[in-house]
């Protein structure tokens, strides 16, 4: 049986039962609430219809990570718990007092999660989708935090305004985030890193590194989209 687990919420896949859903709730007695996906991610904002199975009628929840409270609806935004480890792993590589920027930021998760674990200067969010911006105002109060700026809008018309470089830039859009990269290299800072995630078929993570250890450019199986596919992050440092 396959299911996501978002805070009080559980969301199993298309062909997830009821029967399967009241065993679920037995078996994880912080779970109100039920879901199950119907279609699969689209449009501009990556998010997907949800149907209610059993519990509780919601589809806001508060989900805990790595230090960090999250509030979201999980049917009108997109979050992968899947990708915790991921989070965890670049906060971790953060340095002290630097400067960081998340593209396609959603609400929030990148940004909570190292400004949690790490004193890092400031960090800077920019993310198109309204109702995601929203619930990213929401979390940066419930985690108490001072220095996560965010700005609503397309990352094209928005990041060319922000007169200011980085340390460190975070892109995770895995479809499309390659589109943004010379953008992105702009408002890197020399010596900068920039992590880049993409979808890649039969990945050989030792094979790749060998071939790109030239160029600065180290790849990181992060999660198995479908199969055979996996969400890769790219570090490029310049």
């Amino acid at each position: 049986m396959s299911f996501d687990r978002i805070g009080s919420i559980i969301i199993l896949d298309e062909k997830g039962t009821k029967k399967q859903a009241q065993k679920l709730i037995k078996q994880y007695p912080s779970i109100t609430t039920v879901l199950k996906k119907y279609g699969i991610h689209k449009g501009k904002y990556r998010t997907q219809k949800l149907k209610h199975v059993l519990g509780v009628k919601t589809k806001e929840t508060i989900h805990k990570e790595s230090k960090c409270l999250l509030r979201l609806n999980v049917e009108k935004c997109y979050f992968s718990p899947r990708s915790s480890t991921e989070r965890l792993r670049i906060a971790k590589q953060v340095k002290k007092n630097k400067s960081i920027l998340v593209m396609f930021s959603g609400v929030s998760p990148f940004s909570c999660v190292i400004a949690k674990n790490k004193p890092v200067k400031e960090i800077y969010d920019i993310e198109m989708n309204p109702i995601a911006h929203k619930y990213a105002k929401e979390n940066i109060k419930l985690n108490k935090l001072s220095n996560i700026k965010l700005y609503k809008g397309d990352v094209r018309k928005v990041l060319p305004k922000i007169k200011k470089k980085f340390d460190r830039i975070i892109m995770p859009l895995p479809k499309t985030a390659y589109q943004y990269l010379n953008l992105a290299k702009k408002k890197l800072k020399k010596g900068g890193t920039i992590h880049l995630y993409s979808f890649f078929k039969e990945f050989d993570e030792k094979k790749q590194n060998k071939l790109l250890k030239q160029l600065n450019i180290k790849l990181t199986k992060c999660g198995k989209y479908a199969p055979y596919i996996y969400r890769v992050c790219t570090d490029i440092k310049l």
